[in-house]
């Protein structure tokens, strides 16, 4: 199973558009988004394109819940799980958290394989025990060239995903 992890879309709906193409193209089988999409349409955005599981847990920018909830229902593999979701994926134990202090002690605690989280916008990743703890950066393309990730779970191993954008000048 191949697992895209994907943060801090902040309603880029130009770069989101491009990482659900390479999505689609690399073969993967479900989708993470760890938090601040900001609008509810961007649920629909990402549900559209991926006809796979959609696992989304909100972050600090997320405003109207009740609208993300209303868009995500007309889209049966769409879950959106609060601040913080534990799934079980291609036989990995998977932990979804916004924020990195606590994502770091989870990573810690050894229960998971993987912990994703985002909020700082800095692609990261390390191994922590055997434990990959991993922010994909960001799809916004605020700081850099925007990003996001690919774990394949038969392998344990992540890799970082660049979105080559043309920037005017």
């Amino acid at each position: 199973m191949r697992v895209a992890i994907l943060s801090d879309s902040h309603d880029n709906i130009w770069n989101l558009e491009k990482a659900l193409a390479a999505v689609s193209s690399e073969g993967c089988d479900i989708i993470l988004h760890c938090g601040d999409l900001v609008a509810p349409f961007i649920v629909a955005q990402i549900a559209q394109a991926f006809d796979g599981p959609v696992h989304i847990i909100e972050g600090n920018n997320d405003g109207d819940g009740r609208l993300q909830q209303q868009v995500a229902s007309g889209f049966p593999q769409v879950t959106l799980h609060g601040p913080y979701a534990e799934l079980e994926l291609g036989g990995r134990q998977v932990a979804l958290i916004h924020y990195p202090e606590p994502a770091r002690r989870i990573a810690q605690c050894g229960l998971f394989d993987l912990v994703c989280y985002g909020h700082d916008h800095q692609h990261h990743h390390e191994r922590i025990g055997d434990c990959l703890l991993v922010n994909p950066g960001e799809l916004m393309g605020r700081y850099g060239n925007p990003s996001w990730g690919i774990y394949d779970c038969a392998g344990h191993r992540y890799s970082l995903q660049e979105i080559r954008t043309s920037r005017a000048g």
